[in-house]
Protein backbone atom coordinates (compact mmCIF):
# COMPACT_ATOMS: atom_id res chain seq x y z
CA UNK A 1 0.00 0.00 0.00
CA UNK A 2 0.96 3.62 -0.74
CA UNK A 3 1.21 6.73 1.30
CA UNK A 4 -1.89 8.12 0.90
CA UNK A 5 -0.75 12.05 0.83
CA UNK A 6 1.72 10.45 -1.64
CA UNK A 7 -1.16 9.93 -4.23
CA UNK A 8 -2.92 12.82 -3.78
CA UNK A 9 0.13 14.99 -4.21
CA UNK A 10 1.49 12.59 -7.21
CA UNK A 11 -1.02 11.02 -9.22
CA UNK A 12 0.92 11.09 -12.53
CA UNK A 13 3.47 9.09 -11.02
CA UNK A 14 1.03 6.67 -9.69
CA UNK A 15 -0.06 6.48 -12.80
CA UNK A 16 2.76 5.72 -14.90
CA UNK A 17 3.49 3.13 -12.40
CA UNK A 18 0.23 1.40 -13.14
CA UNK A 19 0.83 1.40 -17.08
CA UNK A 20 4.50 0.80 -16.79
CA UNK A 21 3.15 -2.66 -14.45
CA UNK A 22 0.60 -3.26 -16.74
CA UNK A 23 -2.10 -2.29 -14.31
CA UNK A 24 -5.95 -1.19 -14.66
CA UNK A 25 -6.90 1.62 -11.66
CA UNK A 26 -8.68 4.59 -12.65
CA UNK A 27 -6.26 6.87 -9.85
CA UNK A 28 -8.99 10.03 -11.17
CA UNK A 29 -11.47 7.69 -10.21
CA UNK A 30 -10.40 7.03 -6.62
CA UNK A 31 -8.85 10.55 -5.69
CA UNK A 32 -12.80 11.62 -6.60
CA UNK A 33 -13.99 8.68 -3.87
CA UNK A 34 -11.15 10.15 -1.48
CA UNK A 35 -12.65 13.84 -1.99
CA UNK A 36 -15.59 13.03 -1.40
CA UNK A 37 -15.04 10.32 1.47
CA UNK A 38 -12.85 13.11 3.29
CA UNK A 39 -15.89 15.65 2.45
CA UNK A 40 -18.17 13.02 4.17
CA UNK A 41 -16.04 12.45 7.41
CA UNK A 42 -15.81 16.67 7.80
CA UNK A 43 -19.44 16.70 8.29
CA UNK A 44 -20.25 13.72 9.62
CA UNK A 45 -17.57 14.69 12.43
CA UNK A 46 -18.70 18.32 12.88
CA UNK A 47 -22.66 16.93 13.37
CA UNK A 48 -21.26 15.02 16.44
CA UNK A 49 -19.52 17.86 17.18
CA UNK A 50 -22.85 20.29 17.20
CA UNK A 51 -24.63 17.23 18.44
CA UNK A 52 -22.35 17.23 21.81
CA UNK A 53 -22.39 20.75 22.23
CA UNK A 54 -25.86 20.38 22.28
CA UNK A 55 -26.07 18.26 24.71
CA UNK A 56 -24.13 19.51 27.14
CA UNK A 57 -26.90 22.56 26.58
CA UNK A 58 -29.91 20.30 27.51
CA UNK A 59 -27.87 18.89 30.13
CA UNK A 60 -26.80 22.84 31.52
CA UNK A 61 -30.99 23.60 30.75
CA UNK A 62 -32.41 20.40 33.29
CA UNK A 63 -29.81 21.50 35.64
CA UNK A 64 -31.46 25.21 35.75
CA UNK A 65 -34.79 23.40 35.77
CA UNK A 66 -35.31 24.85 32.20
CA UNK A 67 -37.25 22.95 29.52
CA UNK A 68 -34.82 21.92 26.90
CA UNK A 69 -37.76 20.13 24.28
CA UNK A 70 -36.86 22.42 21.39
CA UNK A 71 -33.53 21.52 21.58
CA UNK A 72 -33.87 17.77 21.87
CA UNK A 73 -36.83 18.15 18.97
CA UNK A 74 -33.81 19.96 17.09
CA UNK A 75 -31.24 17.46 17.72
CA UNK A 76 -33.44 15.01 16.43
CA UNK A 77 -33.02 16.15 12.90
CA UNK A 78 -29.29 16.19 13.34
CA UNK A 79 -29.37 12.26 14.63
CA UNK A 80 -30.97 11.01 11.43
CA UNK A 81 -28.56 13.28 9.67
CA UNK A 82 -25.90 11.55 11.12
CA UNK A 83 -27.30 8.31 10.10
CA UNK A 84 -27.81 8.89 6.73
CA UNK A 85 -23.92 10.46 6.34
CA UNK A 86 -22.59 7.61 8.01
CA UNK A 87 -24.11 4.77 5.86
CA UNK A 88 -22.66 6.85 3.18
CA UNK A 89 -19.71 6.78 4.31
CA UNK A 90 -19.63 3.11 4.86
CA UNK A 91 -20.51 2.68 1.68
CA UNK A 92 -17.97 5.20 0.06
CA UNK A 93 -15.00 3.32 2.41
CA UNK A 94 -15.51 0.33 0.98
CA UNK A 95 -14.61 1.73 -2.43
CA UNK A 96 -11.94 3.90 -1.11
CA UNK A 97 -10.48 0.28 0.57
CA UNK A 98 -10.75 -1.64 -3.10
CA UNK A 99 -9.26 1.85 -4.60
CA UNK A 100 -6.06 1.66 -2.04
CA UNK A 101 -5.43 -1.85 -2.26
CA UNK A 102 -5.09 -2.40 -5.52
CA UNK A 103 -2.99 0.44 -6.34
CA UNK A 104 0.71 -0.84 -6.91
CA UNK A 105 3.54 -0.57 -5.77
CA UNK A 106 5.89 2.05 -7.47
CA UNK A 107 8.99 0.26 -9.77
CA UNK A 108 12.36 2.00 -8.94
CA UNK A 109 14.13 3.86 -11.28
CA UNK A 110 16.66 0.82 -12.66
CA UNK A 111 13.80 -1.49 -13.55
CA UNK A 112 13.96 -1.59 -17.20
CA UNK A 113 10.39 -0.25 -18.85
CA UNK A 114 8.45 -2.43 -20.73
CA UNK A 115 5.24 -4.59 -20.11
CA UNK A 116 6.56 -8.39 -20.81
CA UNK A 117 9.54 -10.55 -20.53
CA UNK A 118 10.85 -9.55 -23.69
CA UNK A 119 11.77 -6.17 -21.71
CA UNK A 120 13.86 -8.35 -19.23
CA UNK A 121 17.15 -7.96 -19.09
CA UNK A 122 19.97 -10.39 -18.45
CA UNK A 123 22.22 -9.00 -16.31
CA UNK A 124 24.73 -11.77 -15.13
CA UNK A 125 25.77 -15.37 -16.56
CA UNK A 126 27.53 -18.21 -14.46
CA UNK A 127 29.25 -21.43 -15.29
CA UNK A 128 29.26 -23.23 -17.95
CA UNK A 129 26.61 -25.13 -20.47
CA UNK A 130 26.86 -28.52 -20.27
CA UNK A 131 27.69 -30.85 -23.49
CA UNK A 132 26.40 -33.83 -23.99
CA UNK A 133 27.24 -36.70 -26.33
CA UNK A 134 23.89 -37.78 -26.16
CA UNK A 135 20.65 -36.99 -26.24
CA UNK A 136 19.69 -35.45 -22.90
CA UNK A 137 16.47 -37.16 -21.00
CA UNK A 138 13.99 -35.09 -19.64
CA UNK A 139 13.60 -35.34 -15.79
CA UNK A 140 10.09 -37.32 -16.65
CA UNK A 141 12.43 -39.78 -18.43
CA UNK A 142 14.80 -39.72 -15.58
CA UNK A 143 12.82 -40.05 -12.30
CA UNK A 144 11.01 -42.98 -14.60
CA UNK A 145 14.28 -44.71 -15.04
CA UNK A 146 15.55 -44.62 -11.62
CA UNK A 147 12.19 -45.19 -9.91
CA UNK A 148 12.64 -41.84 -7.90
CA UNK A 149 9.53 -39.64 -8.90
CA UNK A 150 5.65 -41.14 -9.60
CA UNK A 151 3.56 -38.53 -11.84
CA UNK A 152 0.55 -41.38 -12.54
CA UNK A 153 0.17 -42.29 -8.54
CA UNK A 154 0.85 -38.71 -7.47
CA UNK A 155 -2.44 -37.74 -9.91
CA UNK A 156 -4.35 -41.10 -8.61
CA UNK A 157 -3.96 -39.47 -5.05
CA UNK A 158 -4.75 -35.77 -5.80
CA UNK A 159 -5.52 -35.32 -9.18
CA UNK A 160 -2.99 -33.62 -11.68
CA UNK A 161 -0.35 -31.08 -10.94
CA UNK A 162 0.88 -32.84 -8.44
CA UNK A 163 4.06 -35.05 -7.69
CA UNK A 164 4.97 -38.03 -5.51
CA UNK A 165 8.98 -38.84 -4.81
CA UNK A 166 10.02 -42.05 -4.07
CA UNK A 167 13.06 -43.62 -2.18
CA UNK A 168 15.91 -41.40 -3.11
CA UNK A 169 13.63 -39.28 -4.90
CA UNK A 170 12.41 -37.98 -1.44
CA UNK A 171 16.00 -37.90 0.14
CA UNK A 172 17.39 -35.81 -2.23
CA UNK A 173 14.32 -33.46 -1.93
CA UNK A 174 14.72 -33.11 1.88
CA UNK A 175 18.87 -33.31 1.65
CA UNK A 176 18.25 -30.26 -0.62
CA UNK A 177 16.06 -28.44 1.89
CA UNK A 178 18.48 -29.14 4.49
CA UNK A 179 21.34 -27.97 2.47
CA UNK A 180 19.89 -25.05 2.06
CA UNK A 181 18.55 -24.15 5.76
CA UNK A 182 22.02 -24.85 7.40
CA UNK A 183 24.07 -23.00 4.43
CA UNK A 184 21.79 -19.42 5.06
CA UNK A 185 22.02 -19.59 9.03
CA UNK A 186 25.60 -21.14 8.91
CA UNK A 187 27.18 -19.20 6.52
CA UNK A 188 25.00 -16.04 6.46
CA UNK A 189 23.59 -15.60 10.00
CA UNK A 190 19.38 -15.60 9.04
CA UNK A 191 17.37 -17.10 12.20
CA UNK A 192 15.30 -20.28 11.45
CA UNK A 193 11.46 -20.02 11.56
CA UNK A 194 8.84 -23.01 10.92
CA UNK A 195 5.65 -21.05 10.54
CA UNK A 196 2.17 -22.09 9.92
CA UNK A 197 1.43 -23.31 6.42
CA UNK A 198 -2.24 -21.76 6.80
CA UNK A 199 -2.94 -18.39 7.04
CA UNK A 200 -5.65 -15.57 7.73
CA UNK A 201 -6.96 -13.15 5.44
CA UNK A 202 -5.67 -10.03 7.01
CA UNK A 203 -1.83 -11.87 6.40
CA UNK A 204 -2.96 -12.33 2.81
CA UNK A 205 -3.69 -8.82 2.52
CA UNK A 206 -0.60 -8.00 4.14
CA UNK A 207 1.77 -8.91 1.93
CA UNK A 208 -0.06 -8.04 -1.10
CA UNK A 209 -1.66 -11.55 -2.41
CA UNK A 210 -5.02 -10.11 -1.47
CA UNK A 211 -7.31 -9.21 -2.46
CA UNK A 212 -5.94 -8.95 -6.39
CA UNK A 213 -4.72 -12.55 -6.65
CA UNK A 214 -7.57 -14.74 -4.20
CA UNK A 215 -8.36 -16.68 -7.53
CA UNK A 216 -5.06 -18.35 -7.67
CA UNK A 217 -5.15 -19.25 -3.71
CA UNK A 218 -6.29 -22.29 -1.45
CA UNK A 219 -9.03 -21.21 0.64
CA UNK A 220 -10.67 -22.91 3.23
CA UNK A 221 -14.13 -21.73 2.83
CA UNK A 222 -15.53 -22.62 6.46
CA UNK A 223 -12.59 -21.20 8.28
CA UNK A 224 -11.62 -18.40 6.02
CA UNK A 225 -7.99 -19.53 5.73
CA UNK A 226 -5.76 -19.71 3.25
CA UNK A 227 -3.10 -22.34 2.27
CA UNK A 228 0.21 -20.54 2.22
CA UNK A 229 1.52 -19.52 -1.46
CA UNK A 230 5.32 -19.10 0.17
CA UNK A 231 6.49 -18.51 3.08
CA UNK A 232 6.79 -14.77 2.42
CA UNK A 233 3.46 -14.56 3.72
CA UNK A 234 3.72 -16.21 7.42
CA UNK A 235 7.27 -15.09 7.78
CA UNK A 236 6.56 -11.21 6.66
CA UNK A 237 3.48 -11.18 9.12
CA UNK A 238 5.65 -12.44 11.81
CA UNK A 239 6.09 -8.72 12.83
CA UNK A 240 2.54 -7.35 11.96
CA UNK A 241 1.38 -4.81 14.15
CA UNK A 242 5.07 -4.14 15.66
CA UNK A 243 7.32 -1.41 16.16
CA UNK A 244 10.65 -2.46 16.23
CA UNK A 245 13.97 -0.88 17.26
CA UNK A 246 16.19 0.18 15.25
CA UNK A 247 19.08 -1.35 16.65
CA UNK A 248 17.33 -4.93 15.83
CA UNK A 249 17.56 -4.48 12.04
CA UNK A 250 18.11 -5.83 9.99
CA UNK A 251 15.83 -8.79 10.87
CA UNK A 252 16.90 -12.00 8.35
CA UNK A 253 14.46 -14.97 8.54
CA UNK A 254 14.98 -18.18 6.40
CA UNK A 255 12.08 -21.07 6.31
CA UNK A 256 11.58 -23.99 4.89
CA UNK A 257 7.60 -24.41 3.84
CA UNK A 258 5.36 -26.67 1.46
CA UNK A 259 3.62 -23.71 -0.70
CA UNK A 260 0.31 -24.21 -2.40
CA UNK A 261 -1.28 -22.40 -6.03
CA UNK A 262 -3.76 -23.23 -8.02
CA UNK A 263 -2.27 -21.98 -10.67
CA UNK A 264 -5.59 -20.75 -12.17
CA UNK A 265 -3.95 -18.69 -15.11
CA UNK A 266 -1.65 -21.50 -16.58
CA UNK A 267 -3.86 -23.14 -18.67
CA UNK A 268 -1.90 -23.44 -22.07
CA UNK A 269 1.13 -23.15 -20.20
CA UNK A 270 3.58 -26.43 -20.35
CA UNK A 271 2.47 -27.90 -17.00
CA UNK A 272 4.40 -31.15 -17.79
CA UNK A 273 6.09 -33.31 -14.37
CA UNK A 274 7.28 -30.99 -12.53
CA UNK A 275 6.90 -27.91 -14.17
CA UNK A 276 4.24 -25.90 -12.78
CA UNK A 277 2.61 -28.15 -9.98
CA UNK A 278 0.03 -26.98 -7.28
CA UNK A 279 2.56 -28.16 -4.81
CA UNK A 280 6.12 -27.83 -4.07
CA UNK A 281 8.75 -26.90 -1.06
CA UNK A 282 10.92 -23.62 -0.86
CA UNK A 283 13.64 -22.41 1.36
CA UNK A 284 12.42 -18.61 1.57
CA UNK A 285 14.55 -15.64 2.35
CA UNK A 286 13.07 -12.89 4.31
CA UNK A 287 14.71 -9.53 5.43
CA UNK A 288 12.99 -6.52 7.59
CA UNK A 289 15.58 -3.66 7.03
CA UNK A 290 15.90 0.23 7.31
CA UNK A 291 14.60 2.10 4.47
CA UNK A 292 17.76 3.42 3.33
CA UNK A 293 19.68 -0.05 2.85
CA UNK A 294 17.05 -1.95 1.37
CA UNK A 295 17.99 -2.17 -2.34
CA UNK A 296 21.87 -2.46 -0.79
CA UNK A 297 20.37 -5.45 1.43
CA UNK A 298 18.69 -6.91 -1.90
CA UNK A 299 21.57 -7.20 -3.49
CA UNK A 300 23.15 -9.65 -0.59
CA UNK A 301 19.51 -11.31 -0.87
CA UNK A 302 20.45 -12.29 -4.18
CA UNK A 303 24.34 -13.06 -3.44
CA UNK A 304 22.87 -15.54 -0.77
CA UNK A 305 20.31 -17.39 -3.00
CA UNK A 306 23.08 -17.49 -5.74
CA UNK A 307 25.04 -19.31 -3.48
CA UNK A 308 23.22 -22.14 -3.27
CA UNK A 309 23.43 -22.17 -7.02
CA UNK A 310 26.68 -22.43 -7.06
CA UNK A 311 27.11 -24.80 -5.00
CA UNK A 312 25.19 -27.22 -6.64
CA UNK A 313 27.23 -26.58 -10.11
CA UNK A 314 24.39 -25.61 -12.42
CA UNK A 315 24.48 -22.78 -14.88
CA UNK A 316 22.69 -20.03 -14.32
CA UNK A 317 21.30 -16.30 -15.21
CA UNK A 318 20.44 -13.68 -13.55
CA UNK A 319 17.38 -11.59 -14.77
CA UNK A 320 15.99 -8.03 -14.10
CA UNK A 321 12.59 -8.12 -14.51
CA UNK A 322 10.76 -5.46 -16.46
CA UNK A 323 7.94 -3.49 -14.67
CA UNK A 324 5.48 -5.05 -16.84
CA UNK A 325 6.73 -8.67 -15.42
CA UNK A 326 7.29 -7.22 -11.42
CA UNK A 327 4.56 -8.58 -8.88
CA UNK A 328 2.11 -6.16 -7.86
CA UNK A 329 3.85 -5.73 -4.50
CA UNK A 330 7.51 -5.35 -5.70
CA UNK A 331 9.42 -2.23 -6.29
CA UNK A 332 12.23 -4.29 -7.94
CA UNK A 333 12.98 -7.77 -8.75
CA UNK A 334 15.76 -10.20 -9.75
CA UNK A 335 14.95 -14.25 -11.21
CA UNK A 336 17.79 -16.23 -11.03
CA UNK A 337 16.91 -19.08 -13.94
CA UNK A 338 18.39 -22.40 -14.63
CA UNK A 339 18.89 -24.17 -17.81
CA UNK A 340 17.16 -27.46 -18.25
CA UNK A 341 18.68 -29.21 -21.50
CA UNK A 342 16.33 -32.49 -21.14
CA UNK A 343 13.49 -29.71 -21.42
CA UNK A 344 15.33 -27.01 -23.44
CA UNK A 345 13.93 -24.33 -21.04
CA UNK A 346 15.11 -21.70 -19.18
CA UNK A 347 13.75 -22.19 -14.87
CA UNK A 348 12.95 -19.87 -12.49
CA UNK A 349 13.78 -20.91 -9.40
CA UNK A 350 14.22 -17.59 -7.50
CA UNK A 351 12.45 -14.53 -7.38
CA UNK A 352 14.60 -11.69 -5.40
CA UNK A 353 12.29 -8.80 -4.25
CA UNK A 354 12.64 -5.65 -2.56
CA UNK A 355 9.07 -4.32 -1.51
CA UNK A 356 9.72 -1.07 0.16
CA UNK A 357 7.61 -0.27 2.78
CA UNK A 358 4.36 -1.20 0.75
CA UNK A 359 3.85 -4.53 2.71
CA UNK A 360 5.09 -2.84 5.84
CA UNK A 361 1.73 -0.38 5.53
CA UNK A 362 -0.31 -3.01 4.47
CA UNK A 363 0.82 -5.03 7.62
CA UNK A 364 1.45 -2.30 9.67
CA UNK A 365 5.43 -2.77 10.82
CA UNK A 366 7.29 0.11 12.30
CA UNK A 367 10.95 0.51 13.89
CA UNK A 368 11.88 3.58 15.93
CA UNK A 369 14.15 5.54 14.67
CA UNK A 370 17.35 6.33 17.20
CA UNK A 371 18.20 9.97 15.40
CA UNK A 372 15.07 11.22 15.05
CA UNK A 373 12.77 9.38 17.28
CA UNK A 374 10.23 8.72 15.32
CA UNK A 375 8.32 5.74 13.90
CA UNK A 376 9.14 4.52 10.16
CA UNK A 377 7.70 2.07 8.11
CA UNK A 378 10.17 -0.58 8.04
CA UNK A 379 11.32 -2.00 4.39
CA UNK A 380 10.45 -5.64 3.48
CA UNK A 381 12.53 -7.62 1.08
CA UNK A 382 12.14 -11.91 -0.01
CA UNK A 383 13.66 -14.19 -2.17
CA UNK A 384 13.53 -17.87 -2.65
CA UNK A 385 16.88 -19.49 -1.19
CA UNK A 386 15.59 -21.52 -3.20
CA UNK A 387 12.55 -23.32 -4.57
CA UNK A 388 11.73 -26.34 -5.75
CA UNK A 389 10.48 -28.30 -7.52
CA UNK A 390 12.63 -26.41 -10.60
CA UNK A 391 15.47 -26.77 -8.99
CA UNK A 392 15.28 -30.95 -8.81
CA UNK A 393 14.46 -30.64 -12.36
CA UNK A 394 17.84 -29.28 -13.28
CA UNK A 395 19.88 -31.17 -10.91
CA UNK A 396 18.59 -34.46 -12.62
CA UNK A 397 18.75 -33.04 -16.28
CA UNK A 398 22.09 -31.10 -15.83
CA UNK A 399 24.24 -33.52 -13.88
CA UNK A 400 22.45 -36.79 -15.60
CA UNK A 401 24.84 -39.51 -17.80
CA UNK A 402 24.18 -41.75 -20.63
CA UNK A 403 22.58 -44.57 -19.07
CA UNK A 404 20.28 -42.70 -17.04
CA UNK A 405 22.19 -42.30 -13.71
CA UNK A 406 22.69 -38.87 -11.95
CA UNK A 407 25.77 -37.29 -10.33
CA UNK A 408 25.01 -35.86 -6.88
CA UNK A 409 26.56 -32.64 -6.10
CA UNK A 410 29.02 -32.59 -3.67
CA UNK A 411 27.01 -30.54 -0.95
CA UNK A 412 24.32 -33.30 -0.85
CA UNK A 413 26.50 -36.44 -0.21
CA UNK A 414 26.85 -35.09 3.44
CA UNK A 415 23.18 -35.82 3.95
CA UNK A 416 22.82 -38.88 2.03
CA UNK A 417 25.49 -40.93 3.57
CA UNK A 418 28.36 -39.93 1.10
CA UNK A 419 26.39 -41.39 -1.92
CA UNK A 420 27.92 -39.99 -5.05
CA UNK A 421 25.17 -40.92 -7.82
CA UNK A 422 21.93 -42.66 -7.99
CA UNK A 423 21.85 -45.53 -10.28
CA UNK A 424 18.75 -47.69 -11.69
CA UNK A 425 18.27 -50.83 -9.34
Amino acid sequence: MLDLKFIRENPEVIKKAARDKGEKIDIDAFLRTDKERRKLLTEVESLKRQKNEVSDKIGEMMREKKNPKELISSMKGVSQKIVKIEAKVEEIEQKFKYFIYNIPNIPHKSVPVGLGPASNKVIKEWGKMPKFKFEPRTHVEIGQILDILDFGRASKIAGTGFALYKGLGARIERALLNFMLDLHTKKYGYTEVFPPFLVNRKSMTGTGQLPKLEEDMYRLKDDDLFLIPTAEVPVTNIHANEVLEEEQLPICYTAYTACFRREAGSYGKDTKGLMRVHQFDKVELVKFVKPETSYDELEKLLNNAEEVIRALELPYRIVALSTGDLSFAASKCYDIELWAPGIKKWLEVSSCSNFTDFQARRANIKFKSKKSKKLQYIHTLNGSGVALARLVIAILEIHQNKDGSVNIPRPLRFYLDGLKMIKSA
